[in-house]
């Protein structure tokens, strides 16, 4: 006999994909309600729902949180006589209030029990603001609840308010980039975005498992600074955009894609495909919400959070055949540039940082990924040849994506760029301004080998290696070498050169 309760026995109920993960309710030998560590809900027999869905969606909504999708995936069984027997017997109740809204919204069409015994009651959120982000207040007046979703009704991506989440955003990393920025002086920040905008292509690119032509990495870049214009995301824009990104002419995209696309592993076959975005009608209807989203910032909702919302919501839709990856990670920047909390043409190169936390990276996306790879059957008869074959009520679990694990993961990365590779890169700088004027003081070399010199020791901890002293020695006289080393290495080591300021 299953033990499941709540949203795990709606999922068993459907057979659907687990997206709960460890948050699972379940009866067992307890006297109240028990959270464990890893998430999952100890339930005593005294508090266990009755047999039926609405008794199911009655317990989860109350003791576990607003799942959207088994919420409406779960209503789309009830009868319009047991819902609405239901709030009849407790017409003010405010579970049975959201239920009655979203049963309403899954059936298209209204109860009238309302009509019988108008709500009295005051109005009560859907989403407590406590447990998760919220969006705007949107008030239904007949069912008196308010809807503060980040979205609306037919696209509504959630976000728990996890522990990580809470200390991403704690870091307000927006705020301390603006301390930085201003601490560092114009020139010093100049150079350390042209760096980071360097880098960030870069990054961005490895991250796909390419390293650009020249003439790539200068377009991309240029993409980059463009974060900054104030121009909100529409198809037409987003086309201009990924014909940026993309340099093969059959792969630029004229439109939204118009055939069904997927994600390829390693294996071939279906046994390879690792990930079936949306089919095409369901995509484009879901990117209309989803740029309605990133135009319009909720009120209150942190700009980082917002980007990390849309940015990991985008590449799940996959609205193009080639080039989403990337887009996905330079809409991180357009909705900081459109936000306004950062100084302008200031980059965060989060990409360097994902690279750096691939691992991390490939967790966040599999989160949602990986189960939603369920919905849909898909058979390969050779060649590009695959046919897909959706689960009924598949929308659900896109249209109500948890994005939670990708806003945790945006907000670790922006903190990383800049509290470790930002902050690195003004060390480096000023590290390398102090050796070029202390060597450049006593000895005569070329301005070229110089940087090249200090670079590399810097590269390798401090050290010139052997053959780096070869390949220079029929320039550069080995006590210069040696000045050098010495010097890279005890500014590394955080003392002054003899002979500046701080020393003096």
């Amino acid at each position: 006999m299953s033990t499941a309760v709540g949203y795990a026995w709606i999922q068993d109920a459907l057979q659907a994909p687990d997206f709960l993960g460890a948050h699972k309710a379940r009866l067992a030998a307890v006297q109240s309600l028990q959270r464990l560590a890893e998430g999952a809900l100890l339930v005593p027999a005294k508090l266990a729902p009755g047999a039926r869905w609405l008794d199911h969606a009655l317990f989860a909504i109350k003791h576990e949180g607003v799942r959207l999708d088994y919420l409406t995936a779960a209503l789309r069984q009830v009868g319009q006589e047991e819902m609405a027997a239901e709030f009849l017997r407790t017409p003010n109740g405010a579970y049975v209030r959201k239920l009655c809204l979203l049963w309403e919204a899954a059936h298209q069409r209204p109860l009238p029990a309302v009509e019988r015994q108008p709500v009295a009651a005051a109005y009560v959120p859907m989403f407590d603001p406590a447990a998760y982000l919220t969006g705007a207040s949107r008030r239904n007046a007949r069912w008196r609840v308010d809807f503060n979703g980040l979205g609306d009704l037919p696209f509504c991506p959630v976000v728990r308010k996890t522990d990580a989440v809470l200390q991403g955003l704690q870091h307000d990393v927006l705020a301390h980039a603006k301390l930085f920025a201003a601490s560092i002086g114009a020139q010093m920040l100049e150079r350390a975005l042209s760096w980071a905008y360097l880098s960030e292509t870069e990054g961005s690119f490895a991250i796909e498992g390419e390293t650009p032509s020249e003439d790539k990495a200068r377009r991309f870049a240029a993409l980059l600074r463009r974060a900054h214009d104030p121009r909100p995301l529409s198809e037409d824009y987003l086309i201009e955009l990924q014909n940026a990104t993309v340099s093969n002419p059959f792969d630029k995209a004229a439109q939204f894609r118009t055939e069904q696309n997927h994600l390829q592993g390693n294996a071939l076959g279906a046994a390879g495909v690792t990930y079936v975005p949306p089919a095409p009608e369901l995509c484009a209807e879901l990117m209309e919400q989803l740029m309605a989203l990133s135009n319009q910032r909720p009120a209150g909702l942190d700009p980082l959070a917002h980007a990390g919302v849309v940015s990991f919501a985008f590449v799940f839709l996959h609205p193009f055949m080639d080039g989403n990856g990337r887009l996905s990670r330079f809409l991180i920047h357009h909705c900081l540039g459109q936000s306004g909390g950062l100084p302008a043409g200031f980059l965060l190169p989060v990409s360097v940082a994902m690279k750096k936390h691939e691992d991390q990276y490939w967790q966040a996306l599999t989160a949602f990924s990986r189960p939603a790879r369920e919905l849909c059957q898909v058979l390969w008869s050779g060649d590009d040849q695959y046919s897909y074959t959706w689960q009924p009520g598949e929308d659900l679990w896109l249209r109500y994506m948890d994005v939670t694990e990708g806003v945790a993961f945006t907000l670790a990365m922006a903190q990383a760029s800049l509290e470790i590779h930002l902050r690195q890169e003004v060390e480096f700088l000023g590290l390398f301004d102090d050796v070029a004027r202390h060597i450049n003081d006593r000895y005569d070399l070329r301005g070229t080998d110089l940087g090249t010199l200090i670079v590399a020791t810097y590269q390798n901890g401090g050290k010139l290696s052997s053959n780096r002293r070869k390949r220079f020695a029929d320039r550069v006289q080995a006590h210069v070498l040696d000045a050098i080393e010495a010097a890279v290495a005890r500014r590394m080591q955080g003392q002054p050169l003899p002979g500046t300021a701080d020393e003096d």
